[in-house]
């Protein structure tokens, strides 16, 4: 989510410099420092631990939205300042439940609604969160003016699931974060990060959705064939990471996979113009952003083809099975072995990057906000 913030950032830099006023409202003390670079008015909100403190309270114990309206007006500082700045509209790009506690014109965000379409996976559906995932984002998706969706297939998910309106939903994709775009190799990448000549890339946190295992599994099936075969992986060592490392030993594979931990984001290019090619087994979308990396740095690509992944890569990936390990050997086989397959793909890659970067996704952003109810 800080990526597409940061997203929205630079798109409404391009907005300012046509005549619009922006104004950053801010919770985090992380923000001020990278807030210095942008021409906007800042303003860091005063209690604002407090405020997002009783907005997830709100929350939790399911408040109505008027009701948490009310309360907010009454007892949030956040919501107070937010009133006396007076702006037209507010672009809130978190999903969280202050963009339906405020009294001011919101565009309001959904990412995703996995809690409904993958319920069966314990990081959305554990400790009551499916319930108030599902109580937050239908006051959301009511109170806003606008929501923003990655995709056609996430428009259509939140008009089936909490019947919003078609026209007040407004599909704006990702685009590859500028810390990727504009960032170079480390002078010293290949000391600081000792990598194997040819490896499958897949960046990604130890959730059980991100599908690590039936990985390792299909280049296990691989192995006799191409006993070079290996995967590096990028996330920090909890969530099930455990159950992935000890499936990796189980499979034999220790040798042939890399655990890298966190990588900072401005050392993730490096990967990425390494890798042979860019693996995503993931369960969830509808849509992701390490695909939208690997085009930006000329890595071939292929990810799972259900719901808007096929929509956000086109011809530019491969697309494959998830939940079959064969699928998913088969195509890693085909990057593994196949070079003109992956010049094919980096190609089409980086001539989607360039079709679909900032410019673009500023000039739509434009579009959406000049036509939501309380327009500019």
């Amino acid at each position: 989510m800080f990526q597409y913030a940061e997203s929205l950032l630079e798109a409404l830099r391009e907005m300012q410099s046509n005549g619009h006023e922006v104004c950053v409202a801010y919770l985090s003390h992380n923000w001020e420092k990278k807030l210095l670079s942008y021409p906007f008015k800042n303003v860091q909100m005063k209690c604002g631990r407090w405020s997002l403190n009783l907005s997830n309270v709100l929350m939790a114990l399911k408040i109505p939205g008027s009701f948490s309206r009310f309360l907010s007006h009454i007892l949030s500082p956040v919501v107070w300042q937010l009133a006396k700045l007076d702006c037209d509209l507010w672009i809130f790009p978190a999903q969280d439940a202050l963009s339906y506690q405020v009294k001011v014109p919101v565009v309001a965000t959904v990412h995703d609604l996995m809690h409904r379409y993958e319920s069966s996976f314990p990081e959305v559906s554990r400790l009551r969160r499916g319930n108030i995932r599902d109580h937050r984002f239908s006051q959301l998706t009511q109170w806003a003016r606008t929501v923003l969706v990655d995709s056609e297939v996430g428009k259509m998910h939140v008009h089936e699931s909490y019947g919003t309106e078609l026209e007040k939903i407004q599909v704006l994709p990702y685009i590859a974060p500028g810390h990727i775009v504009n960032s170079q190799d480390l002078w010293n990448f290949d000391q600081k990060y000792p990598l194997p000549k040819k490896f499958i890339f897949y960046p990604a946190q130890f959730w059980a959705h991100k599908n690590h295992q039936r990985l390792i599994s299909a280049a296990a099936a691989l192995r006799s064939d191409y006993p070079d075969i290996h995967l590096v992986f990028t996330g920090m060592k909890n969530k099930a990471y455990s159950e992935v490392y000890a499936h990796a030993e189980k499979m034999g594979m220790l040798d042939h996979v890399t655990f890298q931990e966190y990588v900072p984001d401005q050392d993730l290019v490096g990967f990425y113009r390494r890798a042979r090619a860019m693996m995503m087994p993931t369960f969830f979308g509808p849509t992701n952003i390490p695909p939208l990396e690997a085009f930006a740095c000329g890595c071939p690509t292929a990810v799972s083809g259900i719901y808007g992944m096929p929509e956000q890569v086109g011809d530019a990936a491969l697309l494959f099975d998830p939940n079959s390990e064969s699928d998913i050997a088969s195509t890693m086989k085909r990057l593994w072995s196949d070079d003109q397959l992956c010049h094919e793909l980096s190609q089409r890659g980086l001539e989607k990057a360039q079709r679909w970067g900032l410019p673009a996704f500023a000039k739509k952003l434009q579009e959406i906000l000049l036509k939501s109810p309380h327009s500019l």
